[in-house]
């Protein structure tokens, strides 16, 4: 994945996500003591080679399943889908995870770096293949898996996304990191609120995003505005709509500040044309499931709206800051108690915070608008599932268990471009007879024979109709198992196979 060549790519994977508490070349009797004792000048220097931090691996290997999910059976299930506007479902949380990962990598993968001007550029290097892969394949270019056309009018590419919002918060905080780090302290044993102190140029910058985010969102005065419906589907194609707001401080759908600077700056043929609101009980009589429009809905039923708009993602970068402040307590404690205790605080008053924030109805629960409760909420989330994760994996070596996730998190930017992003469905869609209903497609599942005794020729549509949704009477159910078994399982053990060569520095 890393561009920089193979030599870059074994440093950085050695590297990337190293627990610095795990040296084999360390000569103290302490734990994790990263200065050892004093060793002959005469006496070659000890090679020393680095673990990665396997629980970082198993979460993000978990964060990308849970996307999968999300994009196969999230239609189906609503509790996995996105809320309709306010509140907090399954897929609510795979953004916030993958900041938060990749904010906790951040201080790992450029502690090694000593060098400031060679860390921006791996920085920046990073950040525009994020950008490149984002917008091919968010922007409206790739129509897989079910269209096997491709290419996008330009007058509608879609600028924003996940893999974008993942490069600016990258962006943003990896630079944050490499100019406000002290090479003194990098290596000091921390405690308590030590790391907060030491590090506290990075929360001024965290209190003033969050500063400059409310400002905007309750002080912003959104007008009225209309629109042209694209939808080609819908009755009132053509037709110019007009939304009523002339307010401001608000949170609704249509006039919240969120959507108003997306349409502004990015202008509303760019935006996301099928939003999570489209579901909303305003809307559909199939709330939460997608549904036909009500006769009598509002106008901003049949409008885009950009999820990972300019001002939510300003908001996202909190989640990768709060990441990043995880990384430091791993890089800086020794003790995997001392670990446990400042990750499980953290997590746990964040979480708390969020809740009451939403519960006291003071600032609600809302992905769409990355509110500050949502923010803590996820983020406290992430913090108590990784302490989780570092307890079975790192500290009992429960590795086997959680093998498929780590070869998922160790190969993620692959299995999202083929499985969430629906490339490789939409290779396989590709083979056909006379129609594209009639796909046939010949999937040799190299060393699986260990887990399936046999080759199998997969017809995706057919393999889903007919062996999941007819074998259960459900399409539900047929769904979800096709979603678990013959995606996310099938890709962990593709990961598998490449498990020797995976450190996916792309998602650092």
């Amino acid at each position: 994945m890393d561009g920089g060549g193979q030599g870059v790519a074994r440093r950085h994977g050695a590297v990337a996500e190293e627990d610095p508490d795990r040296r084999h070349g360390d000569r103290s009797g302490k734990e994790g003591d990263d200065d050892g004792v004093d060793v002959d000048e005469k006496a070659p220097p000890p090679r020393r080679t680095s673990r990665r931090v396997a629980s970082l691996d198993v979460f993000r290997g978990l964060t990308v399943a849970l996307m999968i999910l999300v994009d196969g059976a999230g239609g189906e299930w609503p509790v996995i889908g996105h809320a309709p506007w306010n509140g907090c479902n399954l897929a609510d949380f795979v953004m916030p995870f993958f900041l938060f990962i990749v904010g906790m990598a951040i201080p790992l993968s450029l502690k090694r770096i000593p060098d400031r001007g060679r860390a921006v550029r791996r920085v920046v290097l990073r950040t525009l293949k994020l950008l490149f892969w984002g917008i091919l394949l968010q922007g409206g270019y790739s129509h897989a898996p079910d269209d096997l056309s491709y290419g996008v009018d330009m007058k509608h590419v879609r600028w924003c996304g996940i893999l974008q919002r993942i490069a600016l918060a990258y962006l943003v905080v990896a630079v944050l990191e490499i100019v406000t780090k002290n090479a003194k302290v990098q290596d000091q044993s921390s405690s308590g609120f030590s790391i907060f102190r030491m590090y506290f140029s990075q929360w001024i910058v965290a209190c003033c995003i969050l500063v400059i985010y409310l400002s905007l969102v309750y002080g912003i005065y959104v007008p009225d505005w209309d629109f042209r419906v694209s939808d080609v589907k819908n009755p009132n194609f053509g037709k110019i709509l007009t939304v009523t707001c002339g307010t401001r401080g608000k949170l609704s759908p249509p006039c919240n500040a969120v959507g108003y600077i997306d349409r502004k700056v990015l202008g509303i043929n760019h935006m996301y044309h099928r939003p999570a609101w489209r579901r909303h009980k305003d809307c559909t009589d199939d709330s939460p499931h997608e549904g036909p429009f009500k006769t009598d809905s509002p106008a901003w039923c049949y409008a885009p709206f950009e999820p990972e708009g300019l001002l939510s993602s300003l908001s996202a970068v909190l989640s990768t800051i709060i990441g990043v402040h995880y990384g430091h307590v791993l890089v800086h404690m020794k003790s995997h108690t001392d670990r446990l205790k400042q990750w499980s605080i953290m997590g746990i008053t964040l979480l708390i915070l969020g809740l009451t924030l939403h519960f006291s109805h003071a600032i609600p629960l809302n992905k769409q608008l990355y509110t500050f409760s949502y923010i803590c909420v996820t983020a406290g989330a992430a913090g108590i599932v990784f302490c989780m994760f570092y307890f079975l994996v790192d500290i009992l070596n429960l590795h086997y268990p959680f093998a498929p996730l780590k070869w998922t998190g160790m190969n993620a930017m692959l299995v999202y471009v083929m499985a969430a992003a629906g490339i490789f469905e939409g290779f396989l869609n590709g083979w056909y007879y006379e129609g594209t209903n009639n796909t046939l497609i010949k999937l040799i599942l190299l060393l699986l024979l260990l887990l399936l005794l046999l080759m199998m020729i997969l017809q995706v549509y057919w393999v889903r109709k007919h062996v999941f949704v007819k074998v259960w009477h459900s399409t539900r159910v047929g769904i979800l198992l096709y979603v678990l078994f013959a995606q996310i399982l099938f890709w962990a053990l593709v990961a598998g196979l490449l498990h020797p060569c995976g450190r996916d520095g792309m998602w650092q």
